[in-house]
C-alpha cells in the first residue's frame, strides 16, 4: 500500500475516533477527498473489520445517508494522566470506554531522580497485564505539570533527562511504541475541546482546577500553545498582595490563594484549630483521601467545606476577569479534578466577575462545570495519540530501525 493511500486511511480511522459516526460524504468534507475515492476506503477499512456500519443518520429532507463508526476491540490507547503527586494509567478503546481498572500510583515528581523509571516500568506492566496483544496498541499518552516541549518531547520542569534529550523518545525506547507528552492542563483542554463542553464553541478558556490553576486556551476552535507552547500558566500570575511563596519562587501568584492543595491546607488547619465540621476524620498525611472528603462535605452542605470553596472560587474568578478582559472568551469551563465539587464554584466566580470584569465583557460569558470531571486528563491523554496518528508509522519505523542498530551493536561487541 502506498503511503498517500495509508495517510488518507489513518485520516478517516482519526475522524471516525472524535466524532463517533459520520456518513460518507461528511468524511469526504473531513479529510477533503473525493466521494469515490472515501468510499472505497472505508470500504477497503470495513473488509479489514476496522470500519463498521452504524445505521442511518438523521433525515434532513431527502435519503437518509449511511453512518460507519471504528469498529470495537480492534484498536486500544495507553492513557496516563499525571499531577505533582499520582499517576493514574488506564487502557482505553476507540469508543474512550476504560477497558479495564485505572492503575492509580503515589509517584511525586518534585526531587524524585527515580520518577522516569517507576514511570516507564509501570506502563510495561500494564500493558502486559492486559492481555491485549502489543500490535493492538495505537501509542501512549502522557498528560504531566510543567513546561512541555510537545515538539522537542521535552519536560522542563519534572523528569528531565541528561543533555534535555527526549523523553518521548526515552519511553517510547523502552516500552517498544510510539510515546506523546504535553502538559496536563492543555490534554484537558483538548477532551473538553474535542469530547466535552467546548465542542461546539470557538473560543474557550479551560481552567483544570488541580494542585495548582491551569489553563488550556481553545482560540478560533485549535488548541493554542503559544511561541513556546507553554501558553497558560494561570497559576503564576502575580495578582496577590500575600507574601505567600509559590512553587514557582514568586511570591502573591494566583495559586497560593486557589488551588486544591491551599484548600486542604486550610481544611487541616481549621479542623485543628477547633472549626466544627464533617471533616473532622482528615488523615493528615493522604492529600488525595482529604481532597476528595472535602470534595464530598461541600455537595453535602457542610458550612466549613463550602467557605473554603467559596473562598477559593471568589479567587479563581479574580483571574478569570483578567482572561475576561484579554481574551473575551464564550465559556469558561472548569474541568480537573476539582470540577467535581459541582456548582459551588458559579457564585462566588459570578460574584468575583461582579467586582472585578467589566459588566460588557463578561456578560455574555458563561461559566459551565466539565462533565468529563476527573477523568478529563485521561481522556485528553488518549485523545493525544489520535492527534498524531498520522505521524506514527514514522514513528514506528524509527522504533525499528533504532532496534536493528541495538541489535547490530549487541552481536559486534558480543
Amino acid at each position: 500500500m502506498n503511503e498517500k493511500k495509508t495517510l488518507i486511511r489513518r485520516k478517516i480511522l482519526k475522524e471516525l475516533y472524535f466524532q463517533e459516526s459520520l456518513s460518507c460524504a461528511d468524511i469526504c468534507c473531513k479529510i477533503d477527498k473525493s466521494f469515490p475515492v472515501t468510499a472505497k476506503l472505508i470500504e477497503d477499512l470495513m473488509a479489514e473489520n476496522l470500519v463498521v456500519e452504524s445505521g442511518y443518520a438523521v433525515s434532513t429532507g431527502g435519503r437518509r445517508p449511511l453512518t460507519y463508526t471504528l469498529q470495537k476491540n480492534v484498536m486500544y490507547l495507553v492513557s496516563v494522566a499525571m499531577d505533582q503527586f499520582v499517576t493514574k494509567i488506564a487502557i482505553m478503546d476507540m469508543q474512550n470506554n476504560f477497558i479495564s481498572t485505572i492503575e492509580k500510583i503515589v509517584l511525586p515528581l518534585p526531587e524524585n531522580p527515580d520518577a522516569l523509571q517507576v514511570l516507564t516500568e509501570k506502563i510495561i506492566f500494564v500493558i502486559e497485564n492486559s492481555g491485549i496483544p502489543a500490535e493492538k496498541f495505537v501509542g501512549v499518552g502522557i498528560g504531566m505539570p510543567g513546561f512541555v516541549d510537545v515538539k522537542k518531547g521535552i519536560n522542563y520542569t519534572f523528569l528531565q533527562l541528561p543533555h534535555n534529550k527526549s523523553l518521548t523518545r526515552h519511553i517510547a525506547e523502552k516500552i517498544k511504541m510510539p510515546v506523546f507528552i504535553d502538559n496536563d492542563s492543555s490534554l484537558i483542554a483538548l477532551a473538553e475541546l474535542r469530547f466535552g463542553a467546548a465542542r461546539e464553541v470557538s473560543n474557550a478558556m479551560v481552567i483544570n482546577i488541580a494542585w495548582g490553576i491551569g489553563l488550556g486556551l481553545i482560540i478560533n476552535g485549535k488548541l493554542f500553545r503559544g511561541q513556546e507552547g507553554f501558553a497558560g500558566e494561570f497559576s503564576h500570575i502575580p495578582l496577590f498582595l500575600n507574601g505567600k511563596l509559590c512553587s514557582c519562587g514568586k511570591t502573591g501568584c494566583l495559586e497560593t490563594e486557589t488551588s486544591l492543595l491551599l484548600i486542604v491546607e486550610r481544611a487541616r488547619e481549621g479542623i485543628k484549630a477547633g472549626r466544627i465540621s464533617k471533616l473532622s476524620s482528615l488523615q493528615c498525611d493522604d492529600l488525595e483521601q482529604d481532597c476528595d472528603a472535602i470534595i464530598e462535605a461541600v455537595k453535602t452542605g457542610d458550612q466549613f467545606a463550602i467557605e473554603l470553596f467559596s473562598k477559593a472560587g471568589y479567587n479563581i474568578g479574580k483571574g478569570v476577569a483578567v482572561l475576561i478582559h484579554l481574551l473575551n472568551p464564550k465559556t469558561i469551563i472548569l474541568s480537573g479534578r476539582g470540577s467535581s465539587a459541582g456548582q459551588i464554584w458559579h457564585a462566588p466566580i459570578q460574584q468575583s466577575l461582579n467586582e472585578h470584569c467589566i459588566y460588557r465583557l463578561h456578560q455574555s460569558t458563561g461559566i459551565e462545570i466539565s462533565t468529563l470531571g476527573n477523568q478529563a486528563e485521561l481522556i485528553g491523554a488518549a485523545a493525544l495519540v489520535m492527534e498524531n496518528y498520522e505521524q506514527i508509522p514514522n514513528i514506528k519505523m524509527q522504533l525499528a530501525s533504532q532496534q536493528i542498530g541495538h541489535l547490530k551493536v549487541l552481536k559486534h561487541t558480543n
